[in-house]
């Protein structure tokens, strides 16, 4: 595992789910308006959503529109990340699902039926929760797990309150102000992130386990996830992701390494490969 791959591993732990490398691409919107996401559309041929994680524009999917070409990409960029305003997301309220809400919403009023969903990070989060309505025909996630607080080896009924307590540090007082916005500043790709609504962010994944709903995520599920170099590291890690995805009984998981978090970056010939065999199966 190279020590980039192991430092953007190290911020993903630090702050339970992130991502960004790539600058957000820029295309035609879509006719639709929300305070909450803004949509970009490229391509053609059937419909697929792309969510990127904590952070982080549609620009970390830059790769994939030129390698798995055939498809509808509906880019997916959550306000207060990556450049964009917070607006709604500001507000110091829930986010998860009211985000997922909103591209439900996307889907209903762009007429997309059933699309497949692909997401990064807190993206898979999000693309879990999409299932979860029935939004989806199928559903891949990147390099997450169903509880945001077990990415750091922690429970939502633990980490969580103590992700309330950082988080309230973080954004309520003059010095964590000013170290959450170090934090982005240093981190490639989290430019113009709104360190308010990174911080709610954080505190909503750390309080989030999505695990024992899985059962009823009825849509075939592939997980994707980054394991490094090191093979004991590497089994650990797979055991940690077999056993959270054992409710959902057919999920089907494949590891793809060195990486450190950004499959599409550290390994984007193989991310790519199990992506376009995912979208075969739409």
């Amino acid at each position: 595992m190279t020590m980039k791959a192991i430092n953007r591993r190290n911020w993903l732990l630090g702050a339970l789910a992130t991502g960004g490398l790539l600058r957000a691409g820029v295309a035609q919107a879509a006719p639709f308006a929300s305070r909450r996401i803004a949509v970009t559309v490229r391509g053609t041929g059937r419909d697929v959503l792309l969510i990127p994680g904590l952070a982080s524009g549609p620009g970390i999917w830059n790769g994939v529109l030129a390698a798995v070409p055939g498809y509808r990409f509906h880019l997916v960029h959550v306000r207060g990340f990556a450049g964009l305003a917070g607006e709604a997301n500001a507000g110091g309220d829930a986010l998860l699902r009211p985000i997922a809400d909103e591209i439900a919403r996307y889907a209903s009023a762009t007429g997309l039926k059933r699309p497949a969903i692909v997401g990064h990070s807190m993206g898979g989060t999000l693309a879990m929760l999409l299932g979860l309505k029935g939004l989806a025909s199928r559903v891949m996630v990147v390099d997450m797990l169903p509880a945001g607080a077990a990415m750091v080896g922690g429970t939502a009924s633990g980490l969580g309150y103590l992700a309330d307590q950082i988080g309230g540090y973080l954004t309520g007082t003059a010095a964590g102000r000013r170290y959450l916005g170090q934090m982005v500043a240093q981190t490639p790709g989290a430019k113009g992130s709104d360190p308010d609504v990174i911080a709610q962010a954080l505190r909503d994944l750390a309080n989030t386990d999505l695990g024992p709903q899985l059962p009823r995520l009825t849509v075939p599920l592939e997980v994707v996830y980054a394991i490094g170099s090191d093979r004991e590291q590497a089994a650990a890690i797979a055991s940690r992701f077999r056993t959270a995805y054992a409710p959902k009984k057919d999920a089907l998981l494949r590891a793809i390494g060195p990486s450190g978090h950004m499959l599409m970056a550290d390994q984007p010939a193989r991310f790519h490969a199990a992506l376009g065999d995912f979208l075969k199966r739409i």
